[in-house]
């Protein structure tokens, strides 16, 4: 029986996650990493109320089999570019670098579309940088999932990402090839691949979103 570490089970795929998890019988403990009291009542959960700025502080509760992350932020959200810095690059690293030291067995990561570390803007840039270090780092299973557009019920409604959703599911039929990466994805799907690709041998680092479905599908 394994225990998940679990960072960023408000959002849109962490909360699909964190589903999965407490269904999934070969996990007996899902540690949960958040900043204020989660409503969530399961004997398998284990809720740690985490100070993200003094991480260090939690190198103890950072122990497990399979670590699941899914933070993530908007500039909307986090207007400040030190704390917009500090949650899409900082943070990551950070837990990744703690988990490797207590000899986590997997980091499971969700990038971004077209992440590239040489990009020029930032989100895309930090998540590039991010996917670097966590190949540095050289866990025994590595996945990195890059999603398109996430389809799904969110708390908070984005207006240009309704758009652009809508925009891509007409387009669909046309993704073909190279272009089957940018096809809208739902967050369930990607949630279920998540722990689909520790469960299979799945050599492969890197899953664009079209891939993700196939792993899931298998």
């Amino acid at each position: 029986m394994k225990t998940a570490l679990l960072f960023g089970s408000s959002g849109l795929v962490g909360g699909h996650l964190l589903n999965q998890l407490i269904k999934d019988t070969n996990y007996s403990k899902i540690k949960l990493f958040v900043r204020s009291d989660a409503e969530i009542s399961d004997p398998k959960v284990e809720i740690i109320k985490t100070d993200f700025n003094s991480l260090e502080n939690h190198k103890e509760d950072i122990k497990g089999d399979d670590c699941f992350f899914c933070i993530g932020t908007t500039k909307h959200n986090s207007p400040d570019k030190d704390d917009y810095r500090r949650v899409e690059l900082e943070i990551p690293k950070e837990v990744a670098q703690i988990a490797k030291s207590n000899l986590v067995n997997s980091f499971i990561f969700v990038s971004a579309l077209y992440a590239n570390p040489k990009s020029s803007g930032e989100y895309i840039r930090f998540k590039g940088q991010v996917e670097e270090e966590l190949k540095e780092l050289n866990f025994p299973k590595l996945a990195i999932l890059r999603p398109s557009f996430l389809i799904g019920d969110r708390k908070e409604k984005r207006v240009s990402e309704m758009i652009g959703i809508f925009v891509f599911k007409l387009l669909s039929p046309l993704l073909l090839g190279p272009l089957k990466k940018m096809k809208p994805i739902h967050s369930e799907t990607v949630a279920k691949a998540m722990i689909a690709v520790i469960q299979n041998d799945i050599q492969q680092h890197t899953l664009e979103s079209n891939e993700i479905v196939e792993v899931f599908k298998n």
